[in-house]
């Protein structure tokens, strides 16, 4: 499926979002995904939620959880909210803030994980 519903309401708000990003929403931005090899999206709205980053070529969400994320009720939202990401075929990975700051590579190894490798290149093509 490559239709993805977009949910107009969230536009303000995702481009508020967008201006106010978390440091280490900031630092995943730009010190990574902003030169990725597939365009990243940074708060796309998706449905009725806006996600952090989105890769359509990757059909890949990424999260970066703050402490809001720890609240009471919070994690069965994000459960519900990745199961049904997942029902467009999307795969959702999430980071917290911590692991973004104090382990940067560790998390830029695991995103370029998600990378398929290239098809083997054959001599004629």
């Amino acid at each position: 499926m490559n239709y993805l519903p977009y949910n107009r309401k969230l536009v303000s708000r995702a481009k508020e979002l967008r201006k106010n990003m978390t440091v280490a929403e900031q630092k995943l931005w730009k010190n990574y995904l902003k030169t990725f090899p597939y365009r990243v999206y940074r708060q796309r709205p998706i449905e009725n939620f806006i996600v952090d980053f989105y890769c359509p070529k990757l059909k890949l969400v990424i999260e970066i959880d703050g402490d809001s994320h720890y609240q009471e009720n919070a994690q069965s939202y994000d459960k519900e909210r990745t199961q049904i990401l997942q029902t467009y075929g999307l795969k959702v990975i999430r980071f917290q803030n911590d692991e973004v700051l104090d382990n940067f590579a560790g998390v830029v190894n695991f995103i370029e994980g998600m990378i398929p490798p290239s098809p083997p290149y054959k001599r004629g093509e």
